[in-house]
């Protein structure tokens, strides 16, 4: 393994950053849920039957929108949106995959959002997977080790600067129960666009609006000033921020308006899939380090797509936190396939620090990453329970 350490600039001494949140109900948002909603299902069938996890990846879904007729007060869904879920997974005795595959996502959309999931229809198109990559698991097995079943790499860093956690902020208000009892118009379609200038920062933010609770345009307009004020109010920086940003200022009709049926853009204007949209840390961000991997969906044993990702992310935190003089730290991890995945091919370390980088804080980075590919087993089971957010 090649563990490269290496100082550089702070993150925060950059002139501009951008960054982006995607809600629960936005179209690629609920293809990462709903495939990691099927991956969980699996983990536990397979535990269940086998004692192991068995070859899987179920990291591919496409989201087609349906079409809707919103109108004040209350419209109508005339398409259904079609929910295609792919992938590859080993049979399990007596039980269907498309059977399972089709209950877990419809299970996961009730709790994920609160339209009727009736305006689904998913799709099962899980194959059983090719043999050479189902040997990756024997082999593993045999040997007692996971291995790497695909070349690829992760990233993760620390800590977030202030942009990114207003951004996150503004996510996690939009999905409150609180904000959403005081403005049920909001919906579960939400998506934060921020970015920072200096000391500027601008946020845009989308929300659909249900159209049950909006009796004309002048609620409308009314309703959206008032959700800008709240938001306002709890960020921690003067700033300007704009909701539906399209919206017709002059609008009398429901089509120059982000006006919804269910709360979801996915009913008529968007569509979605996995992998698009917020990375593990709940953000999309262009200016850092980033994968492009579909982290959700994707084996939490030997796909490092999504291992890797979360030690990345695990790693630079713990950097963060138990190394003293580091201000900030990238971690990207590559893989070979066919590789025990506690032994990647190359570890590299990006770092800010407050002074110099000394030998003493290399050699103890160097500690705390050994220890964590040795423990890479305890970051695979959290991902196995799901009790780490993929998205």
């Amino acid at each position: 393994m090649e563990l490269v350490i290496t100082k550089h600039e702070s993150f925060h001494t950059r002139e501009f950053e951008m960054c982006e949140h995607k809600g629960i109900g936005h179209p690629d948002s609920l293809c990462d849920g709903v495939a990691e909603a099927v991956s969980l299902t699996l983990n536990g069938a397979y535990l269940q039957t086998f004692g192991r996890i068995l070859h899987y990846n179920v990291d591919k879904a496409l989201l087609i929108g349906g079409q809707s007729l919103p109108r004040f007060g209350g419209g109508q869904v005339l398409t259904p949106i079609r929910l295609i879920i792919s992938g590859r997974a080993s049979p399990l005795p007596d039980i269907e995959l498309s059977e399972l595959v089709r209950a877990a996502a419809y299970r996961y959309l009730s709790q994920a959002v609160r339209c009727d999931t009736t305006l689904f229809e998913v799709e099962c198109a899980v194959r059983s997977g090719s043999p050479n990559l189902q040997q990756v698991f024997v082999r593993g097995v045999s040997r007692a080790r996971a291995l790497a079943n695909d070349t690829s790499f992760g990233v993760g860093f620390a800590p977030y600067s202030p942009l990114e956690k207003q951004a996150l902020q503004l996510g996690e208000l939009l999905h409150s129960a609180a904000f959403q009892t005081r403005f049920p118009a909001a919906g579960d379609d939400y998506k934060v666009m921020a970015a920072r200038i200096g000391e500027k920062l601008t946020f845009t933010v989308a929300l659909a609006l249900i159209d049950r609770e909006i009796c004309d345009a002048k609620e409308y307009f009314a309703v959206k000033e008032a959700i800008r004020e709240h938001l306002l109010s709890t960020l921690m920086s003067p700033c300007d921020l704009a909701i539906n940003a399209l919206d017709d200022a002059h609008a009398s009709s429901v089509d120059e308006l982000y006006l919804t049926v269910s709360g979801l853009s996915a009913e008529h204007g968007d569509d979605g899939e996995v992998g698009r949209g917020n990375r593990m840390n709940g953000l999309i961000t262009p200016c850092r380090s980033m994968s492009l991997e579909a982290v959700a969906g994707k084996n939490p044993v030997s796909h490092v797509g999504k291992l890797y990702n979360a030690l990345a992310l695990e790693i630079a935190r713990a950097v963060i936190a138990e190394i003293e003089g580091v201000e900030e730290a990238t971690v990207q991890l590559l893989s070979r396939i066919g590789q025990p995945v506690e032994r990647p091919a190359l570890v590299a370390i990006e770092l800010a620090c407050c002074g110099r980088l000394t030998l003493a804080m290399r050699q103890a980075i160097q500690v705390l990453v050994h220890a964590r590919l040795s423990n890479i087993e305890r970051t695979s089971s959290l991902l196995i329970r799901g009790e780490l957010p993929v998205f």
